[in-house]
């Protein structure tokens, strides 16, 4: 027993963010401007009781599937456009409205299959003319109803951010690649490879995209997309030290149905 201790590896340290700030990351909001202004509600009293600086960290799927999308995207530019401590990262749904209005037909089929419809809704377009429209019409719809100044917004949001030994991305990171040589697909779109590997990454990571019932904990990562455009629960992971905590909204159930 005594030698045993005496080789045992040392404890992997806590990650942790530096002292002067607490990081709020934010799940996959998708069109639920009522949950995220919930929610935003709860960081504005959170960040009141503790008194310093907070940095917001949006992880991506802003739009699709809940009925504002408009109105999430249009929230999120303002505070980014507002303060160098609100980030916002791309999610897959971004990359599909952004090649969908490039007129990529697989991009068009799987927006229009995933959401792409409520988002468009809250646009100002109406369900008749959606509904009447093939790919290259809702294309059309997608460049004569999405303003320009969101289609760049989003196209330039990045896909990961690095805040102390915390990596932010929207889907996940391949295992053993080093986190300079990442690929926008994988950081946006990948699953299994990720969620199954249980070693180590070069930081712990923080990520959406995967939906579960409550905070996804796992010795090297966190998953924080609750569900919010069907369940009504949005959830920040608020990061203090080598603390790590919850908010979350508790609010009306969404009425779309698919998932994609």
């Amino acid at each position: 027993m005594v030698f045993s201790k005496l080789f045992r590896r040392p404890a992997t340290p806590a990650p942790r963010v530096p002292d002067d700030i607490v990081v709020y990351a934010i799940g996959d909001v998708h069109g639920r401007l009522d949950c995220l202004d919930d929610l935003l509600a709860q960081i504005d009293a959170d960040t009141a009781r503790h008194g310093r600086r907070a940095m917001l960290v949006f992880l991506g799927d802003l739009i699709d599937r809940g009925p504002e999308s408009r109105g999430v995207v249009e929230r999120v530019m303002a505070m980014c456009a507002a303060s160098e401590d609100v980030h916002c990262l791309c999610g897959n749904h971004e990359e599909l409205l952004l090649t969908a209005a490039e007129g990529a037909r697989q991009a068009l089929g799987v927006f229009a299959r995933a959401g792409g419809r409520e988002t468009l809704l809250s646009y100002g377009v109406s369900e008749e003319v959606y509904e009447r429209e093939d790919l290259k019409g809702v294309q059309r719809l997608i460049t004569d109803h999405v303003p320009v100044a969101h289609l760049d917004f989003l196209r330039g949001l990045p896909d990961q951010l690095v805040v102390g030994d915390y990596i932010f991305v929207h889907a996940g990171i391949r295992p053993g690649i080093p986190l300079d040589a990442q690929k926008s697909s994988d950081l946006r779109w990948i699953r299994s490879p990720f969620l199954e590997h249980g070693g180590r990454y070069e930081r712990f990571v923080i990520h959406g995209h995967t939906v579960t019932g409550g905070p996804d904990v796992r010795s090297n990562r966190i998953g924080i997309d609750t569900g919010a455009y069907r369940s009504g629960r949005l959830t920040a992971l608020v990061l203090d030290g080598e603390t790590q905590r919850y908010l979350s909204t508790a609010l009306a159930e969404g009425t779309y149905a698919a998932a994609a």
